[in-house]
């Protein structure tokens, strides 16, 4: 039922002939998140009065999100519809950990969730796309074209209810994908390892001045967020076997690295404000910088100590989990605040 209503919404643009770039760049986590609210909240049997936060805060940012002037090449009206889905992700946490924000178990469950929940939707979303050739093909063969009926009646109901169909099958059957997760992470840390390495040794031998280059800012953020899921999903398993200091010197360096990454990116954020003043994407992408830059160094300064046997992994793991809230704040804040602060421009 619940990925049939997510299907609803996201054929609403032909249902009353809207723009489709306009309805999809504002709502598309409208079509996945609330569904998951519904389906964790009738999952785990929350108290109404616990869901009386979440049911509130959709409705009114659907109301704010799609209420904003509909302005061309907006950065900050731009910036609040990237960061909607990340404030919504975060209220789906706090359904799924039952309103409990002090429940840091629940948090950590819920990251793992999370990358349980890309896995399951990457196969998903690949035999799809895989059964979608084959279909076409098999009907071209017989001179009939089905790509309209397909793309308006299948491709968008089937998209929508990936997210739900991943969630259900990681929720009843958690044996299908919670060991690939932290299988990936442990392939590609000492990769990612090596490549950061490589990186920063020819940036310095280059000489490139990172300050001009926007896109070099965007593409840190995800590898700082890849390295965030990597230590996450890693650092437990790396207790499970023999080389598993190796593997935790690794992660540990890993995170020097990154750290090291991110402060040359935050100088060259400071020096793009210095030099071209403030704009609502170099405050945007400072401020998640910081963001994360605090959090890799709080992870580190845990992995230095569980090298040493002073801590144990559950303690990394509640260091990474404590800011999920946080990165929500931040979310919401550029949301509902950058728009107006800058003017819609």
């Amino acid at each position: 039922v619940l990925a049939f209503i997510a299907g609803l919404i996201a054929k609403i643009p032909q249902f009353f002939s809207l723009r489709e770039d306009f309805f999809y760049q504002r709502n598309i986590g409208f079509i996945v998140f609330p569904m998951l609210m519904v389906y964790f909240s009738w999952k785990k049997n929350i108290d109404f009065k616990k869901l009386l936060f979440p049911i509130i805060t959709v409705i009114a940012l659907s109301f704010f999100i799609n209420f904003l002037p509909n302005i061309d090449n907006s950065d900050s009206i731009i910036l609040a519809c990237f960061h909607l889905p990340i404030f919504l992700w975060a209220i789906v946490g706090y359904t799924y950990i039952g309103g409990d924000l002090n429940n840091v178990e629940n948090k950590i469950t819920y990251l793992r969730y999370n990358g349980d929940f890309v896995v399951m939707t990457a196969v998903i979303a690949l035999a799809g796309i895989l059964f979608t050739a084959i279909t076409f093909n098999l009907f071209q063969l017989i001179g009939i074209n089905i790509e309209t009926l397909y793309k308006h009646y299948i491709a968008i109901w089937g998209a929508a209810a990936i997210p739900m169909l991943s969630t259900y099958l990681v929720q009843n059957n958690p044996q299908l994908v919670n060991k690939i997760s932290p299988t990936i992470a442990k392939i590609f840390t000492p990769i990612v390892f090596v490549t950061l390495f490589i990186f920063l040794s020819a940036l310095l031998f280059t000489g490139k001045n990172i300050a001009t280059d926007r896109n070099f800012l965007l593409i840190l953020n995800a590898l700082l967020i890849g390295v965030m899921a990597i230590i996450l999903f890693s650092v437990s398993e790396a207790t499970k076997n023999s080389n598993s200091k190796i593997n935790l010197f690794i992660l540990f360096g890993l995170s020097i690295l990154t750290i090291i990454t991110n402060g040359m990116a935050l100088m060259a954020i400071i020096s793009r404000l210095a030099e071209f003043g403030v704009s609502p994407n170099r405050l945007a992408v400072l401020g998640a910088n910081l963001l994360i830059f605090t959090n890799l160094i709080l992870v580190a300064s845990k992995l230095y100590l569980f090298v040493k046997g002073k801590t144990d992994a559950q303690e990394i793991e509640k260091v990474i989990a404590t800011f999920i809230p946080i990165y929500g704040i931040w979310a919401v804040l550029v949301t509902l605040l950058f728009p107006l602060l800058f003017h819609f421009k």
